[in-house]
């Protein structure tokens, strides 16, 4: 009986020491891990980043922490994500595979794929037919301005009236990106652009939520009926509505004339026929997909916090409508390159856009081979997690790292200055695609609304919550404001 129980306790024992996450040798350091279950318990499922900045302060700016069974490497702070994804960036351009967000989306079009051929060939397309439909041209200019008229005249709807702005700046940059993917616009009631956003919006909420996280932790409860399942769905309704615009293209494109992305797309394949590249209508549909969530979240969620703290920073908001107006007096409308004479109102958008932190743990990224980070051992195949909010409120690199002020991005003499820490898109190789079309976005709309109109909080709305609701993006929670027409400068 003795025998017994012994033999019994050495085999639960020796299970254990089996299904116990190790650390191989010199990976980087990290709090005590529970067989199966990993850190997870360790961790908010709802909101990871305090935890990620506690164990940070313990562990120093490289640890690991364990998902389920699978190590994964926190990466904080300048130095240590520019050695990463910079310095060493082919090392670490994988992206991890076999988790929600590569299943939700079979691990197709370019921004989940993972590093080699098949992302390279298409990220070098992307960029170059962006380019070709205006990107950094007059053309892509005259394209948002297109739309901000629709945005003035929603806004002049409600001159001396409270109105909510997520769904107006939501469908505004989903306009712009449209028109070049698929060369249409839809008006902001519409029912199909309305169907997409709430697909996205909830895509983005999930897959860094606690469902995306039990679902990496516990492969046996993939196919159960859990709430995750609501993003496959998500997906298989936009995709449906790209396959709807893809065949409508099919009817009415020429050949070698390209309206949009689709054409353009459309063209590669007939000219590539056979030949054995990733070129396929899958991949067309999730890059299309991929371009129009990279051109549509980042810039509507940093829109509804700019308007969120100015107009609770009325000073900075009055202090960028003076530069404005002096800049584009007797001008029809501002232009990308007039940037360079505002530079209070370039450090403003710089400092919203370093305090909406709205990719706070960018995409994961995994090791492409076995490399060195900081000193530590790293094996091929490990998840990188990149804490873009360390580096955004990183203590010795901005003046003050923890308020809203524009002076973040100001020298000794009121000139625009970036410091090497502002990296909201991530940085390397991998660095977001839209980046170049949200800073024209941004810099044309916030203008082109604030030379027009007056921003206010308003009186009936109670203290504002700055506090963002987390997910691949953050956002804002809803808000009203007050709308006013300027004088006329």
């Amino acid at each position: 009986m003795f025998l017994s129980v012994v033999l019994l306790w050495f085999c639960v024992g020796f299970i254990v020491l089996q299904l116990k996450s190790r650390r191989p040798k010199n990976f980087p350091p990290g709090p005590p891990v529970l067989p199966l279950l990993g850190n997870t318990l360790q961790l908010s499922l709802e909101n990871p980043l305090k935890d990620f900045e506690r164990l940070r302060k313990s562990y120093g700016d490289v640890y690991s922490i364990f998902i389920g069974p699978k190590p994964a490497v926190i990466i904080n702070g300048v130095k240590a994500i520019k050695e990463a994804m910079v310095t060493k960036a082919s090392d670490f351009a994988g992206r991890p595979q076999d988790l929600f967000v590569n299943d939700v989306t079979k691990s197709k079009g370019v921004i989940l794929v993972d590093y080699g051929s098949n992302w390279r060939e298409h990220r070098r397309f992307s960029l170059m037919t962006l380019r070709n439909f205006g990107l950094g041209k007059n053309s892509m200019e005259d394209r948002i301005h297109e739309e901000i008229k629709y945005l003035v005249s929603t806004l002049e709807e409600s001159v001396g009236k409270t109105m909510s702005p997520q769904v107006m700046f939501h469908n505004a940059a989903s306009n712009i990106i449209c028109q070049v993917l698929f060369a249409r616009r839809y008006e902001y009631d519409d029912v199909l652009i309305k169907q997409i956003v709430q697909c996205f919006t909830e895509n983005t909420k999930m897959a860094n939520g606690p469902w995306a996280m039990l679902y990496d932790t516990f492969p046996i409860i993939r196919n159960l009926p859990l709430p995750f399942q609501k993003a496959f769905k998500n997906l298989e309704t936009s995709k449906n509505i790209a396959i709807g615009l893809i065949n409508e293209h099919k009817k009415t494109r020429v050949p070698g004339e390209p309206r949009d992305f689709i054409d353009c797309y459309l063209d590669e394949l007939e000219k590539r026929g056979n030949d054995g590249s990733s070129f396929s209508e899958e991949q067309l549909i999730m890059n299309a997909l991929d371009l129009h969530l990279a051109g549509t979240d980042t810039t509507s969620n940093t829109l509804l916090t700019a308007f969120l703290y100015l107009m609770n920073y009325p000073h900075i908001q009055e202090r960028c409508q003076q530069e404005i107006d002096d800049v584009l007096e007797g001008k029809y409308r501002v232009s990308f390159e007039d940037r360079h004479k505002m530079p209070y109102t370039q450090a403003v958008i710089h400092e919203i856009q370093r305090i909406a932190n709205t990719v706070p743990l960018s995409v994961f990224h995994s090791t492409t081979k076995d490399t060195e980070l900081m000193g530590y051992s790293i094996p091929k195949g490990t998840m990188i997690i990149e804490n873009l909010t360390s580096v955004l409120n990183e203590e010795g690199q901005w003046k003050f790292p923890h308020e809203f002020n524009p002076e973040n991005f100001l020298d000794d003499k009121g000139e625009f200055v970036k410091p090497e820490a502002f990296m909201p898109f991530s940085a390397g190789p991998r660095v977001c695609l839209g980046e170049g079309l949200a800073r024209m976005e941004l810099f044309l709309i916030m203008v082109t609304l604030l030379r027009r109109f007056k921003f206010i909080w308003p009186e009936d709305a109670g203290e504002p919550d700055f506090t963002p609701v987390y997910g691949i993006t953050l956002t804002p929670k809803p808000f009203s404001m007050k709308i006013q027409l300027r004088t006329p400068q």
